[in-house]
């Protein structure tokens, strides 16, 4: 990844909170010679060393993940939008601007293994829907299917983890731009309407 020093994001705070709010990770690896990517929520340890998840036993990541200290690389993309020129007062004054897209991501490499413990793999998507479920102001719990049909559904995933041996963001978020163009970015932001844009004034911080 491209990674300019100022959009450089080292804080295991900053990332955690990123992965936390945006948990929804592409997963690349290498099968066989060609690449396998697949899209799967995640959760990161309380100690940020290791990122946890399941997928379907179907899954070619399972071929991927069946191999000794295979690694994987897992890209958690953040708030994302079109940043018009037209916000910068540096416009006025050379005119020398050009339209950008901010957004911010975090990459997270390690190796990966599988975990086929029943009870791990139950703990883990109970803890994963207690996490969600309040999304939407919803009290469901794993418990509220029938036994059976859980039991049913557990024997058709298996559990992952990824040993994390590299945590790194990338945020461009105009720290790039001059104070005054960079400070009436975060006003436009303030002021817009949209979600994303809304979204990207957690992850800004004013250029050092």
């Amino acid at each position: 990844m491209y990674l300019p020093k100022h959009f450089l994001v080292e804080d295991p705070a900053i990332l955690a909170q990123l992965i936390s709010e945006y948990p929804l990770a592409i997963i690349v690896g290498n099968l066989d010679g060609h690449l396998e990517i697949n899209h799967l929520p995640l959760m990161l340890s309380s100690d940020k060393t290791k990122l946890y998840g399941h997928v379907a036993r179907m899954n070619p990541l399972v071929k991927v993940a069946s191999g000794n200290n295979v690694s994987v690389t897992a890209i958690f993309n953040g708030p994302n939008a079109y940043v018009t020129p037209s916000w910068y007062p540096s416009k006025q004054e050379s005119g020398k601007v050009v339209p950008t897209w901010n957004y911010a991501a975090v990459h997270a490499q390690g190796t990966i293994k599988l975990i086929e413990d029943p009870q791990w793999l139950r703990s883990h998507v109970s803890q994963m829907t207690n996490i969600h479920e309040p999304t939407y102001e919803s009290t469901w719990k794993l418990d509220d299917a029938p036994e059976e049909y859980v039991q049913t559904m557990l024997k058709a995933i298996i559990g992952i983890e990824i040993d994390i041996k590299s945590l790194i963001g990338k945020f461009k978020l105009s720290q790039n731009r001059p104070a005054e163009d960079y400070e009436a970015v975060v006003g436009q932001l303030e002021r817009s309407p949209q979600e994303a844009l809304q979204q990207m004034l957690k992850f800004m911080r004013a250029p050092k």
